[in-house]
This record gives structure tokens, sequence and C-alpha cells, in this order.
């Protein structure tokens, strides 16, 4: 079950799933995991997006899933990265989609190259200068905490824990999951990541997704502690003409509390966009 071919571009794998009678020459819709996932949380969305007539492609951001770390992790160098895979594959107007770090990263890269994004989905994430950490991502930013608690890290004690989070999450997802932990180098990139996530970065971000100007749809889980339902309202004043969908029984790793739905959400926003480029030729 993995929704989607598995592919590499300039080092960097991706999942991506085609359209019928794909000519190369339609949209795309691109999508960044967060933390600690990969490409995988997108499987059940990308056959859904390729049905309505859209690429689909999901980035394994570098030291996560199947692609290999490419020091620093650092969140500017992931930014970096996302560009790097966009060139790579010769990206243009794409449908960015984008879950947890990888809003953060994504959302970012969306900013600092406005002309390369036609439509926003995100998902329970966060871009506001006031940001703060909690939990394992606090511990991670510690030197000598965060040392620890990755070197205690192992399969067993990383599946106990996202399953608080998401009861139901499949075993194929947990070893897909725990690819980022893989080695040395894939650790210590979690680390750069999250010492370098200081949000005072987003200052200058500041009025920035409002003058992209595009459509967007946030679709966002309820039940979420990491990233609470507030910051989807927050989102809604940045971005007015968004439509916001709350799923009730969902969590932080909606696609996987209610991957139908999510996959329906998203796929269904899609095609709206697809009916406007048919209406504007």
């Amino acid at each position: 079950m993995g929704g989607a071919a598995t592919q590499s571009a300039d080092g960097i794998a991706y999942r991506e799933a085609l359209p019928d009678e794909w000519d190369g020459k339609g949209r795309t819709a691109l999508f960044v995991h967060g933390y600690p996932t990969s490409s995988y949380l997108w499987r059940g969305v990308l056959p859904a997006v390729a049905d309505t007539g859209c690429r689909a492609v999901a980035v394994d951001l570098p030291g996560f899933g199947n692609s290999p770390p490419s020091p620093p992790g650092t969140w500017e160098h992931q930014v970096e990265n996302l560009e790097r895979f966009r060139n790579a594959l010769g990206l243009d107007d794409v449908i960015l989609g984008v879950h947890d770090w990888g809003g953060l990263i994504g959302l970012r890269w969306a900013c600092d190259h406005p002309s390369a994004v036609e439509a926003l989905v995100i998902t329970d994430t966060g871009f506001f200068p006031d940001g703060r950490w909690h939990g394992m991502a606090e511990a991670l930013r510690k030197e000598g905490e965060g040392e620890q608690l990755l070197e205690n890290l192992n399969r067993e004690l990383f599946a106990m824990a996202l399953r608080q989070i998401s009861p139901s999450l499949p075993d194929d997802a947990i070893d897909e999951y725990f690819k980022a932990y893989g080695d040395e180098k894939r650790r210590r990139s979690q680390l750069d990541l999250y010492r370098s996530g200081d949000f005072e970065k987003l200052e200058p971000y500041r009025g920035k997704l409002t003058a992209l100007g595009v459509p967007a749809k946030i679709v966002w889980g309820a039940k979420d502690e990491f990233a609470p339902i507030g910051g989807a309202y927050r989102f809604t004043k940045e971005l007015p003409s968004a439509e916001l969908v709350v799923l009730d029984e969902a969590g932080h790793f909606l696609m996987e509390d209610d991957p139908d739905r999510v996959a329906w959400e998203i796929s269904s926003f899609v095609t709206e966009r697809l009916r406007e480029d048919q209406r504007a030729r």
C-alpha cells in the first residue's frame, strides 16, 4: 500500500501519482510532510488528486523517508532543498499542500518564490512569529537533552509515542516514519531542524501569505494537541477567502486518522482549481 510510485530527483526521493494519459503539461500538486513523517503521509491523497487530472507529487525532505540527509538539516536548508527539488522536476504554478513542519518549510518557500505557487492546502501547522515549542520539540532544542532523547529512541518507543497521538497508525506507517532515525546523520538532522526553528525568523514574513493572493483550503484535525484548532482560525485571518474544514474526530496526523475524508477534501479543492484553469482558457 504505497498509493504512488517512488522515484528520485537530484538525490531527493518522492512519491508520484499521475492521471491517466498524462502528457506532462497539466497542473501539479506538491505535498510537503512534517515531522517525523515522510511522503508516505500523503499516500491516500496522491491517487485521489491524480484522479482529478492533476499530477500529484509528495517529497521526502532530506533526512526523512527514502531521502538521504543533506547536512545541515536546518529549517533554512530544508527550504533550499525544496527549491532544489522543484527545479529538478521543473515545477511551476503548483498547488502546494503542507502539514506540520512542512508548513514552516513549504509556506516559507512559497513566500520566497510567490510565482511558483498557484494555490495552498494547509493542514495542522503554523506560520506565526509568536509560535512556541512544547514537549518533545522543546527537548530536541536543548543541547544534551535532545541527543539523549534520540539515542534512547527505538522503534518500539517510537510506535508507542505516535500511537498515543494516532491510535490506528498501521505498522507500515511506523516503519516508514522511523526511517528518519535510521542512522546518526539522520538523527543529527532532526536536532539541526529544531535548533534552527526560532519562530521570530517569521517576523519578516508577516503579511506575505496574504500577499500571495492565491486560493486556499485549510483542513484541520479538531483534536490536534500540537497545532490546536486556534491556528486554523489564525490562518483564515491571513487568508480571508480560504475555506476551512474541521474534522471533528481527527488529531494531528489527520491523514492517518481520517484518510478518506482528507483525500476527498483535498481532491475536491484541486478539482475546483482545474475547473478555474479551464474557464480561464
